[in-house]
């Protein structure tokens, strides 16, 4: 059970209470770090980090006003990590033209030894409507060749985008790489 204040909580009938909170670099690192560096979160270009790379990473994202990351539980147990970023502060901006109102998301479900039907559009519908809260349209980029992620995002209710090349960010602070992506946007 956290103990942070929640950003937000949404209820989803059938599903659970959903609670958004800010994650915290120090204490939630571990947990992350063990979600981030399995294979199947490489599209997160995160593998082969140290938890406290991770925290690192976490720490410089909190520092700023334009990204955001949130650890999400249901019914108090961790289930998945989100980030928000204005896309004019981010390398997307520079792959399609950024409207007033648009977040950008990045959304990482947490490993589960016990899959559960319908889990991870409950999840999606409460992020969705915490982050059309005051924004118009979401925007997503997920790896291009996240065939899973793209088929989610369209099922969804995602409007498939083109592909394109995040450009290299390379910053004292931060590096990353080049990305070949797959933009998709929800409208409110």
């Amino acid at each position: 059970m956290t103990t942070t204040t929640a950003a937000y909580v949404h209820v989803v009938e059938g599903f659970g209470t959903v609670t958004v909170r800010p994650v915290d670099p120090d204490r939630d690192a571990p947990l992350l770090h063990g979600w981030v560096t399995e294979e199947r979160a490489r599209f997160w270009g995160m593998n082969g980090t140290t938890v406290e790379q991770v925290r690192d990473i976490y720490a410089h994202l909190d520092s700023l006003t334009t990204h955001h990351g949130y650890l999400v539980d249901l019914d108090g147990e961790p289930v998945a990590l989100f980030q928000t970023y204005d896309p004019e502060a981010d390398r997307v901006s520079e792959c399609y033209e950024v409207e007033p109102g648009d977040i950008g998301v990045h959304f990482l479900i947490a490993p589960s030894a016990t899959p559960r039907p319908g889990f991870t559009a409950g999840l999606i519908g409460a992020l969705v409507a915490f982050s059309l809260r005051d924004r118009t349209r979401i925007v997503v980029e997920p790896d291009a060749a996240n065939e899973k992620a793209i088929a989610r995002m369209a099922r969804a209710g995602f409007e498939l985008g083109p592909e394109v090349v995040l450009p290299e960010v390379d910053l004292p602070e931060v590096f990353i790489p080049e990305k070949r992506a797959r933009l998709a946007f929800l409208s409110r």
